[in-house]
């Protein structure tokens, strides 16, 4: 997420469990088949654009395989692709701006609209059976569940909790993520612990393998560094550690050997085997604010600001963090990038897509750019943080990048760096994110 202010609203603190399954605005939902166009200029792969079929079966089906598939929002909705054709599978109408984030459990996708974390189902999913699996196909829709908040925020995975974290009134609620899709199927959320911090905040939680609880520490006007608590239920936990080394605290990622990491506007703090880190930026003012992590690497992929007055800086430095050797490097890709250009490939190489359509493969540990695969137009990154922009998501050994200029998303082989299919979209794409099915 971009470092951009947010008005909040006093906390509540309560010691109570509040687990909300609310009803929704109507939605309309509608299946799209898709027919042959021309690929866009430049760019390599078969290309399909989407249009409107008629009324979808809304049983589910039985498939051979897991039926990965992507989720984007564009202005009035959310749009759901197969992610191998790249054919639109369904739809669902949303007003307003709305951000997405994985729900954990290959089927759903929790959808921040502000007042609450809503569920949206993506309609595909595996269920264990024995010695093997059955794997299923549905009409994606937007459930009647949903989280309430005052202000919805950051949602992490890891460990097999799900955490979501309430920046109006710092209420952080968490849950098993496998016990997701079964409390959903019997028409209810998940059974979750909620801890709220001292003070609400724009902040981020993660619930690590022994049940402890990293939090962010902050309030409306100033956000300061990270507390670590104790495993227990709600307001039960007590502090073990905490750094306050950390002006401006934003973003989370893990790396190898469960190393947590946040971002600062002077460094990087990391948590691991107990103890918190400081690495400090080379400036005075050197800020990390949106990071990607890897199990497969122990460093983390960042950016890297020095202009706190620029509206946008348009950085062409990014921050490789060793939290093995808790020490930074910054690396010159010689273009720009956006909060929506970092991630990572399945052997935790560090993947941005910059400003001039391509998409750089660096190797984590020395920093060399070992390619560049020209994926979309060159493009400037708006000054409002909102607006559509090429955004990366990777899943799996492919990753996938829109295009808002041409209404396209591209599907790129990390394996063979090539583009291997493009799609014309319905609506301008924005945000992008996917289910494994």
């Amino acid at each position: 997420m971009p470092h951009h202010s947010t008005l909040m609203t006093p906390a509540h603190p309560t010691r109570r469990r509040r687990v909300h399954a609310q009803p929704m605005a109507a939605v309309g939902l509608s299946a799209l088949l898709l027919t042959a166009c021309a690929t866009p200029g430049g760019h390599a792969g078969n290309a399909v654009e989407a249009s409107p079929s008629a009324a979808a079966e809304t049983s589910p089906k039985e498939a051979g395989a897991p039926t990965p598939r992507l989720v984007y929002t564009h202005d009035g909705g959310i749009g759901v692709l197969d992610a191998t054709s790249l054919e639109q599978v369904g739809s669902a109408e949303m007003s307003g701006f709305n951000r997405l984030n994985p729900a954990g459990d290959g089927r759903h996708v929790f959808v921040s609209t502000g007042d609450a974390f809503r569920l949206f189902d993506a309609g595909a999913w595996t269920e264990p059976h024995g010695d093997h699996s059955h794997h299923y196909v549905a009409v994606p829709k937007l459930t009647e569940l949903a989280f309430e908040a005052d202000k919805a925020g950051h949602v992490v995975l890891h460990a097999d909790k799900t955490v979501l974290f309430n920046d109006g009134s710092g209420k952080v609620e968490s849950f098993e993520t496998s016990a997701l899709s079964a409390a959903v199927e019997g028409g209810k959320l998940p059974t979750t612990d909620t801890y709220v911090t001292p003070e609400a905040h724009h902040g981020v939680a993660v619930e690590l393998e022994d049940s402890k609880l990293l939090v962010t520490l902050g309030n409306e006007e100033s956000r300061s560094g990270i507390a670590v608590l104790s495993a227990g239920k709600g307001q039960e936990r007590t502090e073990i550690v905490r750094n306050e080394d950390c002006p401006g605290v934003h973003g989370e990622a893990v790396a190898a050997g469960e190393a947590v990491v946040v971002g600062c506007e002077n460094g990087m703090l990391i948590y691991k085997d107990g103890a918190i880190t400081k690495v400090p930026s080379p400036d005075a003012y050197g800020r990390l604010g949106n990071q990607a992590g890897s199990e497969k690497s122990p460093v983390i992929l960042g950016d890297y600001k020095v202009d706190k007055a620029a509206k946008p800086e348009r950085p062409t430095r990014i921050s490789l963090v060793n939290t093995a050797t808790a020490t930074m490097q910054l690396v010159d890709i010689g273009t720009s990038y956006s909060f929506r250009s970092l991630g990572r490939g399945p052997s935790g190489e560090a993947l941005v897509l910059g400003t001039d359509g391509g998409l750089r493969v660096i190797d984590p540990l020395s920093g060399a750019v070992t390619s560049s695969i020209p994926v979309v137009a060159a493009w400037e990154e708006s000054a409002t943080w909102q607006d559509p922009r090429p955004t990366l998501f990777v899943q799996g050994s492919t990753a996938f990048v829109t295009e808002p200029a041409s209404r396209a998303l591209h599907a790129v082989d990390l394996k063979s760096g090539k583009v291997t299919k493009s799609a014309k979209l319905p609506h301008v794409p924005n945000e992008l994110t996917g289910i494994t099915g």
